[in-house]
């Protein structure tokens, strides 16, 4: 199979390059912004065909040199939610993703691609992923707009069920390094730890919750890969899918479950939440996984200790801490 992985010098689309290698998959043609693959980590010791920038490849679609492809997975997107900038995101996240979903179907290619459950907004309208129940979300952010923004054409235009989208929630895990400040806090917390000695979660900034209770659904990277590999391996199955562990759990039971991996004892201090985030701050997050399930996608995610154990031991704490 000749697949397009776009995003795939980042987190997920890494990670995901890693699980296509590892079952086989190896005529890739990957896409990314930098204009070489050279000297980039998370692509070490990857297989795949050739490397094409972002502006590399619509020239190369619109010309038929890409035609063989049988599969288009577009993991690319600008993914800072703090990011302001509405009009570039509607070019990068929504106006791109437009032409090669239209390319892709026209012709005739399997499509495939990232959603956020940012779409989702306070949740006060639940976490469901059927299609029907789109428009009743308001989203928090810029960023939330534009992936909902995606959302919405593909339904409005009865596509949905022609593609797979995958609505991640709190993902986490190996190959996010170069995130900045959009790195998980698992991953923040051993550089914490490392230099300060402790933690530093958030305090609440809203009545009724304690500090380090806010809850979300944190997924580990290698869990949605099994859930990403199950729609490769069944190409008649379409819809957009929330890609979560169907749990959620607080902020302060991933530090502690940090500590644990570590052996340490727990030292956490609670700091401000910065104004401009105190708006569009989620405090809850659950995937609805009926319809995930519905389509036969039983993958059995690990456990929040599971996952954070394996994240610490098997690459934070490793000198080589990629996947």
């Amino acid at each position: 199979m000749n697949i397009l992985l776009t995003g795939a010098a980042g987190f997920i689309g890494s990670c995901f390059l890693r699980k296509l290698n590892d079952a086989g998959y190896s005529d890739i043609w990957l896409v990314d912004t930098v204009a070489s693959a050279e000297g980039i980590p998370n692509l070490v010791n990857k297989r795949y065909r050739a490397y094409l920038s972002r502006e590399e490849l619509l020239p190369q679609l619109s010309s038929g040199k890409l035609n063989h492809l049988d599969l288009v997975v577009h993991l690319g997107a600008c993914s800072d939610t703090t990011e302001m900038d509405r009009a570039f995101l509607t070019r990068n996240n929504v106006e791109y993703s437009q032409m090669l979903a239209r390319w892709a179907l026209e012709k005739g290619k399997r499509f495939q691609y990232a959603s956020s459950a940012s779409v989702y907004g306070d949740g006060k309208k639940g976490y469901s992923d059927a299609d029907e129940e789109l428009g009743s979300f308001h989203p928090l952010n810029p960023y939330a707009e534009s992936k909902y923004a995606f959302d919405r054409w593909l339904v409005a235009e009865k596509l949905s069920d022609a593609v797979v989208g995958y609505r991640y929630f709190n993902v986490f895990g190996p190959n996010e390094y170069h995130k900045a400040g959009m790195r998980s806090m698992v991953c923040k917390a051993i550089d914490q730890i490392k230099n300060k000695g402790h933690v530093e979660l958030f305090a609440s900034s809203r009545a009724g919750y304690e500090n380090g209770s806010e809850q979300r659904d944190f997924i580990y990277a290698k869990d949605v890969n099994e859930a990403m590999m199950f729609f490769v391996n069944n190409p008649t199955l379409g819809g957009i899918f929330n890609i979560g562990t169907g749990r959620a759990r607080t902020f302060k039971e991933l530090i502690l479950a940090v500590f644990v991996a570590l052996g340490q004892a727990p030292k956490i201090q609670f700091i401000p939440m910065p104004p401009h985030l105190q708006k569009q701050y989620q405090y809850f997050t659950e995937a609805d996984l009926k319809k995930l399930r519905a389509a036969g996608c039983n993958v059995a995610f690990q456990s929040l200790e599971e996952s954070v154990a394996d994240y610490v031991r098997a690459h934070l704490t490793q000198p080589n801490p990629y996947y």
